[in-house]
């Protein structure tokens, strides 16, 4: 599974970076994206959770 941040959408709330930092983090213009290539299997509920609860629906899954 892997994941995507659309910059042009997010508002950098914070929400999935506090739901999933081992997958998400804030870039240098404060915005959030993916760290990781490829989402780790025991990642994956929690990054689902995080683009489910995205103000923005800014959060991309591509199974």
């Amino acid at each position: 599974m892997k994941t995507y941040v659309d910059q042009d959408t997010c508002i950098a709330c914070g929400l999935c970076v506090s739901t999933c930092s081992d997958v998400y983090q804030f870039n240098e213009e404060g915005k959030a994206e993916a760290q990781v290539d490829v989402v780790p299997s025991d990642c994956e509920e929690d990054s689902r959770t995080a683009a489910d609860n995205c103000p923005t629906s800014a959060i991309e899954i591509e199974e």
